[in-house]
């Protein structure tokens, strides 16, 4: 018997809820602050995710004060406010942020893929250590634009996690080809900063990548493994399919210029 709507809705936002408060500690700012029912975040700007707040609760909204107060904290802080639109946040906050002057910055997916330690299994050539090291974090920035250049900042992200991590370095003939990251917390895993090298790209690494963190994951016990990805992103978004991830929900990050 098919199940009800409702439960299915509910599975749903429960597996949203546990992506979202995951993701705090996989990818954690500097400077976290809990208001309310939401967690704000503050990394000098260095990535949206890391200098927004976020609902932990399904229904979040905030009355006028704690939005005042939110955005004073972001302004206080040198940064634009903003505010992540996951599906836990009420419907009735989209019209009342947009008549205060929010606009969509970006748009993103939530995927989710089932990990078996059978099928996911080590990578030859990806390198994985338990923290950053200088070296990964130097040819994650070489390959970046813009503010996420700042080997600082993303240093200063990076070194606050404190739960299971793997920070992989997959080489090509010889050389550093691709980067990326995963973190693993209480059966989920969440992979991340996958950057394969302009020169090197069609050749399949972001999969070998992928592929070698879902088996890093599967050893670590985990059952599934979860990502975001921006929607603009169609070629990564289709590679991600491919290797079994399904998108569980859309969410939109909102920004409001000062």
């Amino acid at each position: 018997m098919d199940r009800p709507v409702t439960d299915i809705l509910a599975m749903d936002l429960a597996l949203v809820g546990a992506c979202e408060t995951r993701i705090v500690n996989a990818w954690p700012a500097p400077t976290t602050l809990v208001v309310d029912q939401w967690v704000v975040r503050f990394a000098n700007g260095y990535s949206g995710r890391a200098n927004s707040a976020s609902s932990l609760r399904e229904g979040g909204d905030m009355d006028e004060a704690t939005l005042a107060f939110v955005e004073g904290l972001y302004r206080q802080a040198g940064l634009p406010p903003r505010i992540r639109f996951t599906p836990l946040v009420a419907e009735s906050a989209r019209r009342r942020f947009a008549e205060r002057g929010y606009r969509i910055e970006t748009a993103s997916f939530g995927m989710v893929a089932e990990l078996d330690p059978h099928l996911h299994l080590p990578i030859p050539g990806m390198v994985a250590t338990a923290q950053a090291d200088d070296a990964w974090i130097d040819g994650v920035c070489s390959h970046q634009t813009g503010a996420k250049r700042n080997r600082e900042h993303l240093a200063a992200i990076v070194s606050g996690v404190r739960i299971p991590a793997a920070f992989a370095t997959l080489r090509h003939e010889g050389r550093p080809a691709a980067y990326a990251m995963s973190v693993a917390e209480r059966g989920m895993a969440e992979i991340g900063a996958v950057i394969v090298n302009e020169t090197l790209r069609g050749k399949g690494l972001g999969k070998q990548m992928m592929l070698g963190l879902m088996g890093w994951a599967a050893a670590q016990g985990c059952s599934l493994a979860y990502l975001q990805v921006d929607q603009s992103n169609g070629l990564a978004f289709e590679m991600y399919k491919r290797l079994g991830f399904r998108t569980v929900y859309a969410y939109e990050t909102w920004i409001l210029d000062v």
